[in-house]
């Protein structure tokens, strides 16, 4: 019997399909522990029915592999994502694939790596600052919102060049918009969660084509600069389209995840005064007034643990859906082409046999001796993984660390009373209330 006709006469996943039409979709939207559950009922894959197709989630670290790299073949990344990504995000290298992401990745990959991110740190340095002397004047504070004004700022000045101040703050309200509308039911009414999303696309898109067009005729050093001026081996240069797109993807990523990393870590620090503590005691011993630099910041390796293990207890996303473009078997199960894959990430996460104790919040998990991660197994996926990794995540971690650092320096913060710290999962990961805290400036004299 051949290998396809074998496949053929294998079950499908266990599972169910729900209502007609809408399939789980209210229970995999509504439901934080939908996946869970799920698993719970029928192990590392399961099959149901959500945003309009039928769909196998697969979990595990042995999932991670399959689906990232060693059958990465048998996806398609554009064909996987939900239609409101494609129509809010547009065509950018988000849901570009073969020859076409591959040159735009070499395009975009200078503005993330290298001299670009040394460059980059005095302005991450210097908005930072800004925002925290602003919130000790204020003390008591929601501070997620606030943190998404940051890291947006960073994102917004550096990635492309735009001015702090009043319009920062109207872009990012127009991202919050934009991304509510990644996860609910697309009517595009003016009154629907959808159509203010896509409104404020398109004020996005007719800021960035202005700023495009700046750029073309004066390049500058920030990465729309840098991306206007790259070309490919042939000589030939993004189109406005493109660059427009490619801008708006660059904000979305830029900001979107970090903020929910930094949410993330400051509710941990502030459970975990004991390993507060220690990380504080790093930056006492590095030197409090000692300048942030790409060197200093390699000094800070009991911070790394800190954030490698908030990354591993609190990714942002929970996965990535792929489009099934051949049939493929995974543990016993076929998977028919034209379906699409949902793969989990915080189950590999929290794999008790790969993580001891995973519920523990335990930074040393990552020292030397220990260092339960294992890049070639996969179990670790919060910036995805093989020949796709995120292109942001050097930026990203060096933002994270820098305001950690600053923070960990000169301020203190401490969780306010009556509050609901659940952690919502959609868009992002992030504390239902939005994190109420009393910040203040730290006396280090005393």
């Amino acid at each position: 019997m051949s290998i396809a006709r074998q496949a053929a006469t294998l079950p499908l996943p266990p599972g169910r399909t729900g209502l007609p039409w809408i399939g789980e979709t209210l229970s995999f939207l509504l439901d934080p522990d939908f996946a869970t559950k799920r698993r719970q009922e029928h192990g590392a894959i399961f099959r149901t029915h959500i945003i309009g197709r039928p769909t196998v989630v697969m979990s595990g670290a042995a999932a991670n592999k399959f689906i990232l790299s060693t059958h990465f073949d048998k996806f398609s990344w554009r064909d996987g994502w939900p239609d409101n990504f494609k129509e809010l995000l547009g065509a950018s290298l988000f849901l570009q694939e073969g020859v076409e992401h591959q040159r735009n990745r070499r395009l975009l990959m200078p503005a993330f790596h290298g001299k670009a991110l040394t460059n980059y740190v005095s302005t991450m340095n210097e908005i930072t600052d800004r925002y925290l002397a602003k919130w000790s004047q204020t003390g008591n504070l929601t501070w997620f919102p606030e943190l998404k004004n940051l890291t947006f700022e960073i994102a917004s000045v550096l990635l492309i060049g735009s001015e702090p101040g009043a319009e920062t703050i109207e872009l990012s309200r127009l991202f919050t918009e934009l991304t509510n509308g990644l996860f609910t039911i697309p009517l595009n009414w003016s009154y629907t969660t959808y159509g203010r999303a896509v409104a404020a696309r398109d004020v996005l898109l007719a800021h960035i084509e202005k700023v495009v067009l700046e750029r073309q005729q004066a390049p500058t050093q920030d990465a729309l600069g840098l991306l206007v001026q790259s070309q490919d081996e042939e000589g030939n240069r993004l189109s406005v389209a493109e660059l427009k797109v490619q801008a708006l993807l660059l904000l979305f990523a830029g900001h979107e995840t970090t903020t929910s990393l930094v949410s993330s870590l400051c509710l941990a620090l502030a459970r975990h005064p004991e390993i507060l503590a220690t990380t504080r005691a790093e930056q006492v011993q590095i030197g409090l007034d000692a300048p942030i630099t790409i060197d200093s910041l390699k000094q800070m390796t009991y911070l790394d643990r800190v954030l490698r293990e908030v990354e591993r207890m609190y990714p942002p996303v929970g996965g990535g859906f792929r489009g099934v473009t051949e049939e493929f078997e995974f543990n016993g199960y076929r998977v028919p082409k034209g379906w699409q894959v949902l793969y989990r990430i915080p189950e590999a996460h929290y794999d008790a046999e790969i993580y001891p104790e995973p519920d523990t919040f335990d930074p040393d998990r990552f020292a030397p001796e220990r260092y339960e991660y294992k890049p070639s197994d996969y179990n670790f996926a919060t910036y995805g993984g093989g020949s796709r990794i995120c292109i942001g995540m050097a930026f990203a971690q060096m933002e994270l660390k820098i305001i950690a650092a600053k923070l960990l320096r000169h301020y203190s913060w401490e969780l306010l009373p009556n509050q609901n710290l659940t952690l919502d999962p959609i868009p992002t990961l992030h504390p239902r209330d939005g994190l109420k805290v009393k910040f203040e400036k730290l006396d280090m004299s005393a």
